[in-house]
């Protein structure tokens, strides 16, 4: 079940007015956020998280190409690689309310 989404388009992972693009083999850091929620995890639940370049129709469709918004009929395939190590720890931060 699908309890909360967010979102980060790589061209504004450091700023919102002033967009770069990736470069297919480096590694970048993203912080996402996502909207608070609640909901109770009881013993022998599992977690998911869930990494993809793409929520269309949620979200504007992403053709992974790097090119102005919304200006583009060419597609590319993207992959997600998420790197969790000494170098590059990876983090999901998920507080725990106070029961009651």
């Amino acid at each position: 079940m699908l309890i909360e989404y967010g979102i980060q388009r790589a061209r504004y992972r450091n700023s919102e007015t002033n967009p770069s693009l990736i470069h297919p083999g480096r590694i970048y850091k993203y912080t996402i956020h996502i909207w608070p929620t609640g909901n109770l995890f009881k013993a022998g639940h599992r977690i998911r998280l869930e990494i993809s370049s793409s929520n269309f129709p949620m979200y504007d469709r992403n053709p992974n190409t790097g090119h102005p918004f919304a200006q583009d009929a060419e597609l590319e395939i993207a992959k997600q690689t998420i790197y969790h190590d000494a170098r590059h720890p990876s983090e999901l931060t998920l507080p725990i309310a106070p029961n009651g």
